[in-house]
């Protein structure tokens, strides 16, 4: 490697601290997480791996990074599953089990888990806790709404906090004397010297130069290396293969810039999204307005590490609805990008320009200052999720911004963020009326086109233009001509149908009223299940946190692409995950004595483990691949490659009306065919009724669950005999 390319900073070990004790990480490949990490190197067992994709809060832990500079530690939460174990060098992690354990102790809050009946299943129970034990720590509860727990007799004796569990935030998450050392003692070593870079795939330059060094150098292949900051866009669009080399970009200065001034606020690209909030939360209206929308992306801790820049590169290149996009464009925002030596300053319309590539640098990010509160700017965003009262990593459908003053809008219903312009040349110097509302309306329908493959089109065409009416209908004065909107006799103005805003409305409350009967006791008594704390510190063991026996192998499902229809081969694309593919077993592998049984349902018959010959339905498990980690083996099923027919097979059926019509229809099993009797006589029914419905139909999708409990078992021979765990 070129002289130029030893001016990146790396290291092949890995030193961090975990609940206090120091740990040491040789070797460690590049892509490795800290999940990885944590659950096979070391004894904790609290983060779990859940959903993979940041959005569930199972793998969640704390970080703390030392700065000795200032001599300060910054501490903030993290989802460790997305988190790159390189990223963390020289850092504290602190887990469940580090601030209680049955050793040492249960913490208030582990105690409160317990003591609120929080602990349901208990797997994962650390991370994501019931909402009733959690509001016990606000300031403003009211005990009495609490609920059932054991701190005192709800309705027998009085709610006081001095019954519950002291919580002292000072007593846990202090950061190790020994590493502050060490990361001192670093600073000096390298101090005015290049830094050789390693063989490990790791590279964390310090400065911009340094980067465009690498890209350079014969060493730089943007096939096999991945440019992170926080790493947690793969949990939107996963790895699709195992990188080889990593560029860290989060060290260089440049990128982390917070700078303020009368024109603006400039966001450096590697800013997280929670630091921009806190920023833009101390500005002026507009600023506060970006900072709540901010709010509703992704949970806390993806917010904590996820970056300003790179949910905007993000949207540039792939398909992304990104709400920070669409926000920052109807601002006007500008970005700075470095193409090779060149710097350009481009407004956020370069989002519709032809993706860029691995070698531009998005700098940062100028968000201009409109004026003090007052000035004539109105500006309002909207967004339409699944879960539109919180995120919880639910993904908009439609995200919208509108500023009013110079009429830049900006609406979301296509690939990414773009620029209303008819409407915009339409409304400019124009009284705000019903007439020009409508028309508006009219013309932002026109001018939105759903990409391809877009799901719900007309819905996410509704969403926009309804966000456009609601921004608008305020603006309307109540005696301007064609002001009014006349429904009959009755007159309701533009403003009052505009005034509510679902995510400003006031928070609703409830009490728990409870009636207990001591006839059946002790059921229905707020008592603590056994082993309620293990599983609120996390020391409760379950299948995946038995430790894996010495060469131990790891499956993951292939499953069927295509309903009804012959399995001929499968195959491997080549890559680095495939090479990692020890064998595949399929329904061909099981001997001759063995069953292809997957389940048995009473009285209902087998389910096949495998497909053979035919997958009869999408998503049926068709074979299981086995290699040397479960990460290898989940991503080399991803590539799987597989042949299929549909010879001499009928087309598959694919909803109701189908079913119906070709007669396949589920038969009644006969232990519930005596509960499932008419009563009463239907026609009398219908003919006495004083209503009658004379034609209707209700149709439901199917849902695409967020599963949060997931599946494992463990198999070891012993003796001839398979020693099996599963849950």
């Amino acid at each position: 490697m070129g002289k130029e390319a030893a001016a990146a900073e790396s290291s092949s070990t890995v030193v961090l601290a975990v609940n206090g004790k120091r740990y040491e990480a040789a070797g460690v490949a590049p892509s490795s997480s800290l999940l990885e990490f944590l659950r096979t190197q070391t004894p904790v067992r609290v983060p779990k791996l859940g959903c993979g994709e940041g959005g569930c809060g199972a793998c969640v832990i704390l970080v703390s990074r030392y700065d000795p500079a200032t001599d300060e530690v910054t501490e903030y939460s993290a989802s460790s599953c997305l988190t790159l174990l390189q990223s963390v060098d020289r850092c504290s992690v602190t887990t469940g089990e580090g601030i209680g354990n049955t050793k040492d102790g249960y913490h208030p809050v582990q105690q409160r888990l317990a003591g609120f009946h929080a602990s349901q299943r208990g797997f994962c129970t650390p991370s994501m806790p019931i909402i009733e034990a959690c509001k016990s720590f606000a300031a403003d509860v009211d005990l009495d709404d609490l609920g059932l727990n054991c701190f005192w007799k709800k309705g027998h004796e009085p709610a006081e906090f001095s019954q519950l569990p002291g919580y002292n935030r000072g007593s846990v998450c202090t950061f190790p004397e020994f590493l502050k050392s060490e990361i001192e003692s670093s600073l000096e070593q390298v101090n005015g010297a290049l830094v050789a870079v390693s063989n490990d795939g790791w590279y964390h330059p310090k400065s911009i130069q340094e980067l465009y060094n690498l890209f350079d150098s014969n060493w730089y292949d943007e096939n096999s290396v991945k440019i992170v900051a926080s790493n947690t866009g793969s949990g939107v669009y996963k790895d699709q293969d195992l990188y080889e080399k990593y560029i860290n970009i989060k060290g260089i200065p440049e990128l982390s810039v917070i700078n303020r001034s009368s024109k603006g606020v400039e966001l450096g690209s590697v800013v997280s999204i929670s630091k921009a909030i806190e920023v833009l939360s101390d500005g002026n209206r507009l600023f506060k307005k970006i900072a709540d929308h901010l709010n509703k992306v992704a949970s806390p801790f993806i917010r904590n590490t996820a970056t300003i820049g790179g949910n905007i590169i993000m949207a540039q290149r792939l398909p992304f609805a990104s709400d920070i996009s669409t926000v920052l464009l109807a601002t006007g925002s500008t970005v700075t990008i470095q193409v090779a030596s060149k710097r350009l300053c481009l407004t956020l319309e370069f989002l519709e320009q032809p993706p860029c590539d691995s070698r531009t640098l998005l700098i940062s990010i100028f968000i201009p200052y409109w004026g003090s509160d007052g000035d004539g700017i109105t500006f309002e965003t909207f967004r339409a999720a699944p879960r539109p009262f919180g995120n919880a990593n639910a993904v908009s459908y439609v995200n919208s911004a509108f500023l009013a003053k110079t009429s830049e809008d900006a609406a979301s219903g296509v690939d990414h963020a773009i620029r209303a312009r008819k409407v915009e040349d339409f409304l400019k110097g124009k009284a705000a009326s019903s007439f020009v509302i409508l028309e508006a309306v009219r013309l932002l329908k026109e001018s939105i086109s759903p990409s391809e493959g877009t799901t719900h089109p007309e819905y996410r065409i509704s969403l926009a233009v309804s966000f456009l009416f609601t921004f608008l209908s305020p603006l309307v004065k109540a005696d301007t001509p064609n002001g009014p909107y006349t429904n009959g006799s009755s007159k309701y103005s533009f403003q009052d149908q505009a005034k509510v805003d679902i995510n400003d409305l006031p928070i609703c409350s409830r009490q728990e009223m409870v009636f207990t009967d001591d006839k059946y006791k002790p059921v229905g008594k707020p008592i603590k299940k056994d082993g309620v704390e293990l599983q609120a510190s996390g020391e409760a063991v379950y299948v995946d946190d038995i430790p894996a026996p010495k060469d131990c192998f790891y499956g993951a499902f292939i499953y069927s692409t295509h309903p009804h229809a012959h399995v001929k081969s499968i195959n491997f694309k080549s890559s680095l995950a495939s090479k990692k593919v020890v064998t595949v077993i399929t329904a061909k592998d099981i001997p001759s004595s063995g069953k292809n049984v997957g389940s048995c349902f009473m009285m209902l018959g087998d389910e096949a483990l495998f497909a053979d010959p035919v997958a009869k339905f999408a998503g049926q498990k068709i074979g299981v691949v086995i290699a040397e980690t479960q990460r290898y083996a989940y991503m080399a099923a991803k590539q799987a490659v597989i042949e299929y027919s549909t010879e001499n097979l009928r087309p598959p059926i694919l909803s109701i009306e189908d079913a119906i019509k070709h007669n396949s229809l589920f038969h009644t099993p006969q232990f519930f065919a005596h509960k499932l009797q008419p009563v009463g006589d239907y026609n009398q029914g219908m003919s006495e009724a004083d209503h009658k419905i004379l034609s209707a139909e209700v149709k439901l999708e199917s849902q695409y669950y967020f599963y949060m409990e997931t599946q494992v078992a463990l198999a070891i021979p012993r003796h001839n005999l398979l020693s099996s765990h599963k849950v």
